[in-house]
């Protein structure tokens, strides 16, 4: 069981005089305290320190924490030199590093970006998925790389990553096309369900349809991002993340839990939230800590971080009333 934290890299989760680089100290002081890995957010839009240099940051100040991207949206980069960064991290952390990709949302958080990376908006699932075997296919030290929307002749020798095969690369997203490359191409899932139930579906057919592929049941990582609050009861973490949902979306809380997994109350309510997520197979949790301002983000971090052990111990008791024939987990590398 693997829990983890975003980081607010982003000015709307900063109060006015916050030092941007206290989201260092925060990220060190949530390995000291037992966090497991540390991510961060990435955009156009809205002000914020952009992902990879903050990785590059935290990589050498980390000692043992995976460091990831929840998510990266890559066609804001050119691909040859976002290998090219990406190995750099994963050298630099020691292999620590984990890339959760998407390819942007409808709306505010899609077009206008797409727009401003001077890149169509049409066929963009198809050039997510090129882009990321056009990575590997660099970290394996190919000299061209031909996929219907990226294509390069001629790649130059390129960083290697730590790991040669490179970082393993995950999968936002809960439809069903998402599902199904999900398991044939990626190495991890990072979805946010509103609805535990919904996960336990996605998962189920994530693994089966990673075994029709030739994969493991178990290749794909089963992670969750969902924003949590822990507060004196459920009324005043939600008027508190209301306040959050509206400073970082534009949206009230009531719109944000229809579309990504929420939870808050008090400790007790919280962990069960979290366990029934547990419960419906995920297994590594990424936290986003509903609080504005560095400050509060440290308080909640304490908070959130006296659930880890009850948390462990959710994933610990579920794992053990699995089948005694589990099948061990295989390489996480997708066949291509």
């Amino acid at each position: 069981m693997d829990i983890g934290v975003l980081l607010p890299t982003g000015t709307a989760q900063w109060e006015p005089g916050d030092d941007p680089r206290g989201v260092v100290a925060l990220a060190l002081r949530a390995e000291r305290i037992g966090f497991s890995s540390l991510f961060v957010n990435d955009s156009l839009i809205s002000p914020r320190i952009e992902a990879l240099t903050m990785l590059a940051a935290l990589a050498p100040a980390t000692a043992g924490v995976t460091l990831g991207t929840g998510a990266l949206l890559p066609f804001m980069r050119r691909p040859v030199q976002a290998a090219q960064s990406l190995a750099s991290i994963d050298v630099l952390s020691g292999g620590r590093l984990v890339v959760a990709v998407g390819a942007g949302f409808p709306g505010r958080f899609g077009r206008p970006m797409y727009t401003l990376s001077e890149l169509p908006w049409e066929r963009r699932f198809q050039r997510l998925d090129e882009t990321v075997a056009l990575w590997r296919a660099v970290w394996a030290g190919a000299s061209s790389f031909h996929g219907e929307l990226v294509r390069f002749d001629d790649l130059p020798p390129a960083t290697k990553p730590f790991r040669p095969e490179g970082p393993p690369i995950w999968l936002g997203g809960a439809t069903p096309a998402a599902l199904a490359r999900t398991a044939k191409h990626y190495d991890g899932w990072l979805p946010y369900p509103p609805d535990p139930a919904d996960y336990r579906s996605g998962l189920t057919a994530i693994q089966q349809t990673a075994q029709d592929e030739g994969r493991s049941a178990d290749a794909v990582t089963p992670a969750l991002f969902v924003t949590v609050r822990v507060d004196t009861d459920e009324a005043a973490g939600r008027a508190q993340l209301d306040l959050y949902a509206r400073a970082n979306y534009g949206m009230p809380l009531a719109d944000l839990q229809t579309i990504q997994a929420v939870v808050t109350g008090t400790a007790d309510q919280v962990a069960a939230g979290l366990g029934a997520y547990i419960a419906a197979g995920a297994r590594h949790l990424v936290l986003r800590l509903g609080a504005i301002g560095l400050a509060a983000q440290e308080e909640q971090l304490d908070r959130v971080a006296a659930l880890i052990g009850r948390l462990a111990d959710c994933a610990a008791w579920d794992l053990s009333s699995a089948a005694p024939d589990r099948t061990p987990a295989a390489s996480r590398r997708p066949r291509t």
